[in-house]
């Protein structure tokens, strides 16, 4: 009877450990399962798309925003898909055109229109016209977009000069409609005989797209200046101080104003105003500039003669508290997303500024308000303000699969150190592109282009 039960006890004993050892192989193989998910998830890369009105021709892109990196700019390349049934015997054409608008499109009379095309560049796509420029290899994106689309899709490929404009776009009225004044760029693909023919709305392809600018990596010199002011019968001067933390600043970042004040003279300093102007230089023409204050802050803490203050000021300058202010520089919009104040423009060459469209600079003004008869003692600190250079993502194939788990003599559960091996890039899927339909923007008011 001993033995019997002895002999059940250590059946139980087994069958509890290899229930135990299943459940831990299940739950390793699931952990890797879901790392593999979330890896493919991960990895997806996201495609937008644009349809013509009768879907006979779409165009891809592999992003909206083409960075300019003052040596160069990237490149606008995608693919565009073509019903050769419909095409026969046309030809396809794509154009890239950067355009400034000063004037609402309602005033366009007499063919007189307030647009000014600042660069055009444009290709045939379809047929590939055999000579007519070196074979340029496809990227990684265009070879899986053709090899997803089939053989009609083409690949396009525009380059862009080092110093075209930035995408700037001036804020309107509340009451204004239609597209806002500004620098704006558009992808274009048309169906036509010749690339001059006017494309129709039913067989064309129209993206706006936006060329922008990252911040510098690196600081450049601590902005700082100093003012003196004379007054008849005072023995000295009224002499200001002032300086930034830095000069480059992000969007969002707090703008750090150092003031230092020796009053010397017989006049008082009753009241001491700070603020952050935005200059937008037209580069159209020889006078224009607008001035906006988009930030400001005060202090009524007098400087009686013979003393001395130093006070910092904090000021930040945002969008949400400038909405009303027509004329504002901001950057380019896409669709409806949120924009910011406009980053301000660096300029390599001055001799291009004609075309840049709209050169666009910050400066902090302190100003020492001394009453009716002393007049005001005004210094200028410019600074740049831009966005930071996102972190590039190290790619990683989107596949990927579990290594095998090993069981030991003993009955433990043995894995390797790599739970997931990666494929190679040849064995890697390409269903892992998420299409997004490309829309246009739209403002209040505008009807279907």
């Amino acid at each position: 009877m001993t033995e019997s039960e002895c002999s059940i006890s250590d059946c139980s004993d087994d069958t509890d450990v290899s229930n135990e050892l299943d459940i831990a192989i299940d739950s390793v193989d699931k952990l890797a399962m879901d790392a593999v998910d979330s890896v493919s998830r991960r990895q997806a890369t996201r495609v937008f798309k644009k349809s013509s009105p009768n879907g006979k021709i779409t165009v891809y892109l592999g992003k909206r925003d083409f960075v300019d990196h003052i040596t160069h700019v990237d490149p606008i390349d995608g693919v565009v898909l073509i019903d050769p049934d419909y095409v026969k015997d046309r030809k396809v054409f794509g154009h890239v055109l950067a355009a400034f608008r000063y004037g609402r499109e309602d005033l366009d009379v007499l063919g007189l229109t307030f647009r000014k095309d600042l660069y055009l560049a444009a290709e045939q796509i379809y047929p590939v016209v055999p000579g007519s420029q070196p074979p340029k290899e496809l990227t990684r994106l265009q070879e899986r977009l053709v090899k997803k689309l089939g053989t009609n899709a083409y690949p396009f490929y525009f380059e862009l000069p080092p110093h075209c404009p930035a995408s700037v776009t001036l804020q309107p009225a509340p009451g204004d409609t239609g597209k806002p004044c500004g620098v704006d760029y558009e992808l274009k693909a048309f169906v036509g005989e010749t690339q001059d023919d006017k494309p129709h709305k039913r067989n064309s392809v129209r993206l706006a797209i936006r060329k922008i600018m990252y911040a510098p990596s690196r600081q450049g010199e601590q902005p700082s200046v100093e003012v003196s002011k004379e007054f008849m019968m005072s023995p000295n001067k009224l002499h200001l101080e002032a300086s930034l933390d830095k000069e480059l600043y992000h969007h969002g970042e707090n703008i750090a104003v150092n003031v230092h004040i020796a009053n010397n003279s017989n006049r008082t300093v009753k009241k001491i105003k700070v603020s952050v102007r935005q200059f937008a230089d037209i580069c159209l023409f020889s006078t224009a500039q607008y001035k906006c204050t988009v930030a400001e802050a005060e202090s009524d803490i007098g400087v009686a003669p013979g003393f001395t203050l130093s006070k910092v000021f904090s000021l930040k300058p945002t969008l949400a508290d400038n909405k009303d202010k027509r004329g504002l520089a901001l950057d380019g919009q896409l669709k409806h997303e949120d924009t910011n104040l406009a980053s301000s423009t660096i300029v390599a060459d001055p001799v291009q500024r004609e075309n840049l469209g709209i050169i666009v600079q910050y400066k902090v003004k302190v100003k020492l308000c001394l009453g009716a008869l002393g007049g005001e003692l005004v210094a200028e600190l410019p600074f740049i303000l831009m966005h930071p250079k996102p972190d590039e993502e190290t790619p990683v194939p989107s596949t990927a699969k579990p290594s095998p788990t090993h069981r030991t003599e003993d009955g433990e559960v043995m894995n390797d150190t790599n739970l997931i091996q990666l494929d190679t890039e040849e064995d890697a899927g390409d269903d892992d592109i998420i299409f997004e339909d490309f829309a246009r923007l739209r403002l209040k008011g505008e009807t279907d282009a």
